[in-house]
């Protein structure tokens, strides 16, 4: 099996027994990223168009790592403190992600990491 975890700077370092991705041949599972910002490590609050703009970024880099970006994403999820806050979410989400969009599902979950308002994962093909 040609699998490869993918690690970079660019985004904040997993807290856990995780990776930021996984490569499985032409296939990238990215773990879902929050607003963290990777230099400094401070948690981007306040204005969830800023946390979602800050996890978009995270997301971006760890695809770059593994040398795919956002047009190769195939399928996303976005989990939200609350559905409230989709209009708002989509539209940042929505300006990354153009063209032939991904697949994807939106929930929302109580009790997010860090208490935060968004996290979103993807898996990417090339």
């Amino acid at each position: 099996m040609d699998r490869r975890t993918i690690e970079t700077t660019g985004a904040p370092a997993p807290i856990g027994p995780y990776s930021q991705a996984v490569q499985c041949g032409e296939m990238l599972f990215l773990s879902g990223q929050i607003a963290l910002d990777p230099v400094t490590g401070v948690l981007v609050t306040g204005d969830v168009a800023a946390e979602t703009h800050q996890v978009m970024r995270n997301l971006q880099a760890v695809l770059q790592a593994a040398g795919f970006d956002f047009p190769h994403v195939v399928k996303t999820t976005i989990f939200l403190s609350d559905m409230s806050l989709f209009a708002e979410v989509n539209a940042v989400y929505a300006s990354y992600l153009t063209g032939s969009h991904p697949a994807r599902e939106t929930v929302a979950a109580q009790g997010l990491p860090r208490g935060v308002n968004v996290e979103i994962s993807m898996i990417a093909c090339r």
